[in-house]
């Protein structure tokens, strides 16, 4: 499957974002999906995942309660709904799937992940 992110972009602080994830299979409603954020010199970050359903969902932390992951399968897009930014949100973002690594419990971990979207840049500033 291929993985196209959208909707990054420079933001104040306390500011929202929604990024886009499109992809170009079919069998889209058969992954788990999840995002993870890199920044510069720091190795990639797990964010929130969301299982093939939508039924179990996952976040990182320090994103709790700001970020909300979603799907529409009818769609093939995965989003991720950013709240309340902070600075250190500060990355790229990246969308990747893989099939049942809700399943393994191994959904954090950006090797679980087959595909990946190339990345959109999120900028908050202070």
């Amino acid at each position: 499957v291929q993985l196209q992110a959208s909707g990054g972009g420079l933001v104040q602080a306390g500011g929202s974002l929604r990024l886009s994830c499109l992809a170009s299979d079919g069998t889209f409603s058969t992954y788990d999906m999840a995002w993870f954020r890199q920044s510069p010199g720091k190795e990639r970050q797990f964010v929130a995942a969301m299982s093939w359903n939508g039924g179990i969902t996952n976040y990182q932390d320090s994103v709790k309660g700001r970020f909300s992951i979603s799907r529409d399968n009818s769609k093939n897009l995965v989003y991720l709904q950013m709240n309340s930014l902070k600075p250190e949100d500060t990355a790229v973002y990246y969308c990747a799937a893989a099939r049942f690594v809700f399943g393994r419990g191994n959904y954090r971990t950006p090797l679980s992940y087959s595909y990946w979207g190339q990345g959109t840049l999120v900028t908050v500033s202070s």
